[in-house]
C-alpha cells in the first residue's frame, strides 16, 4: 500500500474514534440532564443508542487489526494505530458510565428527586470538557495539553464529594430517602469514573508521541510554562 493511501486509511480511522467520541461527549451530558426531568423515555432511548456506540467500537477495532495485519507499520504508526485500540475501549467504558445513569433514572421511582443536585450537571459538563480536550490532544500530538488535562481531575472529584456530602446528610435527615440517595450516589461515582478514564487518554497520548509509558499523577501541581 503506497504511503499516502496508508496515512490516509490512519486519517480515517482517527475520524472514526473522534465520532464515536462526539456521541459519548453528549450521552454524558444527556444522561445528566434526563435524569433531571425524569425523562423514562429519554433514559431508553439513551441506552438504546449505546448499542449502536459499542458497534463503532468493534467496527474501529476490526479496521485497525486489518491495517495491522496487511501492512508493515512503522513503530510510529504502529503506536498512533495502538493508541486508537485502546482508546475506542475507554470511550466505550465511558458511554457505559452514561448508559448506567440512564438505567438508574428507570430505577429511580416516578417523582421528583431528593433535590435537584445542581453538582451533577457540572460533574458532567466538566467530564465532557476534559474529554473533548484530551481527544483534541491526541489529534494534535500535544504532549503539554495530555499533561495539564488531568490536574483538572480534582474539580470532579470535589463535586463528587460535595454530592455524596449532601445526600448523606438527606439518608441522616430522613432514612426513608436511602434507597434513591444511593441511586444518586452512583450516578455521581459514574461521572467521577468518566473523568478518571480522561486521564488514560492521556497518558496514550503521550506514548503515542514519545513511546514512553507514563501514569499522570492527577494531584501533581501544574509546571510553570
Amino acid at each position: 500500500m503506497p504511503r499516502d493511501l496508508f496515512e490516509h486509511e490512519l486519517e480515517q480511522l482517527q475520524d472514526e474514534m473522534l465520532t464515536m467520541a462526539r456521541a459519548i461527549e453528549d450521552a454524558l451530558t444527556a444522561s445528566v440532564a434526563i435524569l433531571a426531568r425524569r425523562d423514562m423515555d429519554g433514559a431508553r432511548a439513551l441506552i438504546a443508542r449505546d448499542r449502536a456506540i459499542n458497534q463503532q467500537r468493534f467496527d474501529i477495532e476490526a479496521q485497525c487489526l486489518v491495517v495491522v495485519a496487511t501492512q508493515q507499520p512503522m513503530a510510529s504508526d504502529l503506536r498512533i494505530i495502538a493508541a486508537i485500540l485502546f482508546n475506542v475501549n475507554e470511550l466505550e467504558r465511558i458511554g457505559d458510565y452514561a448508559k448506567g445513569i440512564a438505567k438508574i433514572n428507570l430505577r429511580i421511582p416516578p417523582g421528583p428527586l431528593l433535590e435537584p443536585l445542581e453538582h451533577l450537571p457540572r460533574m458532567a459538563e466538566k467530564t465532557r470538557e476534559m474529554l473533548h480536550r484530551a481527544l483534541d490532544a491526541f489529534v494534535r500530538r500535544d504532549v503539554t495539553l495530555a499533561r495539564a488535562i488531568p490536574r483538572e481531575d480534582d474539580q470532579v472529584d470535589a463535586l463528587f464529594e460535595q454530592v455524596n456530602q449532601a445526600l448523606l446528610r438527606l439518608i441522616i435527615a430522613d432514612s426513608s430517602v436511602t434507597e434513591q440517595a444511593n441511586l444518586l450516589m452512583w450516578a455521581a461515582h459514574n461521572l467521577e469514573r468518566a473523568a478518571d478514564r480522561v486521564t488514560n487518554l492521556c497518558e496514550r497520548t503521550i506514548f503515542t508521541v514519545t513511546g514512553e509509558f507514563v501514569e499522570l499523577d492527577t494531584k501533581e501541581p501544574a509546571q510553570p510554562e
